[in-house]
């Protein structure tokens, strides 16, 4: 088992020593709970919709895993990994990206950095207008298993988690900062939806989703929350409450994957049939 805890929380825009503050005080607080992964939403540090302000509060990736250990050493005793979506600026491109890191902090640092590829340019959304997009989906190694990072919207396209799962991925943690939209009952649409999809991918391809969504006022839009774990057999093992603060503390157990993948061998079957496809792929591609 690996207990994993994330925090849907609310960030104050801009307030990246405050927002920094606010998560060493939920660590305090769940250090009896003892998780050895510690999950965050995107955009955590500053909060989502900065819009031109990316350019001034985007963090190096390097300086922002300092400021984690350090955190960290005050509040934590041992290692702990972290998930965390922010905005970063990459000095040696000159370029800013909407990413998630995977720190194992206390040990071998960081193990992974994810730029987020699809950048939403429609409703309350413009991305791409103030940030670059990354250009990979990728697996990698933690101490408990493999796994991948997909941000918000990489998610809601079935290739990205596809991708993470041939690659190997027994968990695809999923950072986002979903603004609540339709209401059509007790929870809105958008959260029906991450529920649907998270189920959906968990169940297609054997693994577990973790999703930690941001909370709180931005812009004049509610954030809405609904952050949930979902099981390799596609069930809601976990969810938190809409627009509201939570800690969800899930122990994940990785021994389910392989029985749970010869039962419903999905993805053994994919990775069979998905070369007989090639030629299609690479003809749909070549006429984009």
């Amino acid at each position: 088992m690996v207990r994993h805890a994330v925090l849907q929380l609310a960030p104050e825009k801009g307030q990246v020593k405050k927002n920094l503050a606010r998560l060493e005080a939920a660590l305090a607080e769940l250090a009896e709970d003892a998780p050895e992964v510690v999950v965050l939403p995107e955009a955590f540090p500053t909060g989502y919709f900065l819009q031109g302000g990316v350019r001034e509060l985007a963090l190096a990736v390097e300086a922002l895993g300092e400021r984690l250990d350090a955190i960290r050493r005050r509040v934590w005793e041992g290692p702990l990994d972290l998930v965390i979506g922010f905005y970063e600026k990459d000095e040696r491109e000159g370029a800013y990206y909407n990413a998630a890191a995977y720190f194992e902090l206390g040990g071998r640092g960081l193990l992974h950095l994810h730029r987020k590829v699809f950048l939403p340019t429609y409703g309350v959304f413009d991305e791409e207008r103030y940030l670059s997009r990354g250009h990979a989906v990728r697996a990698f190694d933690t101490r408990f298993g493999r796994a991948a990072i997909l941000i918000c919207e990489d998610f809601w396209h079935s290739i990205t988690s596809t991708l993470a799962a041939l690659d190997g991925a027994e968990v695809i943690y999923v950072p986002s900062a979903s603004p609540a939209r339709g209401f059509f009952g007790p929870r809105p649409a958008n959260v029906e939806r991450w529920r649907e999809l998270a189920k959906s991918v968990a169940a297609e391809h054997g693994l577990y989703v973790v999703l930690a969504s941001l909370v709180g006022s931005e812009a004049g839009k509610g954030m809405s929350g609904g952050s949930l774990v979902a099981s390799p057999e596609g069930r809601i093992l976990a969810e938190a409450p809409v627009f509201e603060e939570a800690a969800l503390v899930v122990d994940l157990d990785f021994d389910r994957i392989p029985p749970v993948r010869y039962d419903n061998p999905m993805l053994a079957d994919l990775k069979s049939g998905l070369p007989l496809l090639f030629n299609d792929l690479k003809r749909v591609v070549e006429a984009l």
